[in-house]
């Protein structure tokens, strides 16, 4: 089992039904997806470096991304509808606490500058997403082999109704928030 899977069960569950005042487990705030995904500019000049991205974002999430495609046309950007410019990986269950765990444990006290991830950037719904600017931070990529500096945007699916839900279970995964208070 997942280490955060494990302390989710254990640890978490019991504390949010307590400090949420429930007694069914099934009514509490739980994640239930990681949408990891990258927007390439540079794929409408040489698609090269879309594959080159997708391989990283398969290397990161150990996931195979699906291809994303331009929905319309837009001649200022050189842009074709139907053109190969992003791609996304949506990880689930096992994969999904693995990712996790190297997100909150590795990769976000890697980031330069790092004073903790913002605690408004939920979007009304409990889902929380965040950006990091390079691929760089996470430890599956070698840096040595890196040709092009590529960010992408991480959304974190909660079954939370409101956003406190969500931010007390994010903050009880340890989620560094920039008030200072994870765990």
């Amino acid at each position: 089992m997942a280490r955060m899977k494990e302390k989710y069960t254990t640890e978490i569950v019991p504390k949010l039904a307590s400090e949420l005042g429930r007694s069914n487990p099934h009514s509490l705030p739980r994640i239930e997806k990681i949408v990891v995904s990258m927007g390439v500019s540079a794929a409408v000049q040489d698609q090269k470096i879309l594959d080159e991205s997708l391989g990283y974002l398969e290397q990161i999430t150990g996931q195979k991304p699906s291809v994303r495609r331009a929905r319309k046309s837009i001649a200022q950007f050189k842009l074709r509808e139907g053109m190969r410019i992003g791609g996304a990986v949506t990880l689930r269950k096992h994969r999904m606490y693995e990712f996790l765990d190297r997100l909150i444990t590795l990769v976000l006290p890697r980031v330069r500058d790092f004073r903790g991830v913002s605690p408004k950037a939920f979007d009304g719904r409990g889902n929380y997403s965040l950006g990091i600017s390079e691929q760089l931070v996470f430890p599956e990529v070698d840096a040595d082999n890196v040709k092009h500096v590529q960010g992408m945007n991480i959304a974190i699916v909660t079954s939370a109704e409101t956003d406190d839900e969500a931010r007390l279970l994010l903050r009880e995964f340890g989620m560094p928030f920039k008030d200072g208070s994870s765990r």
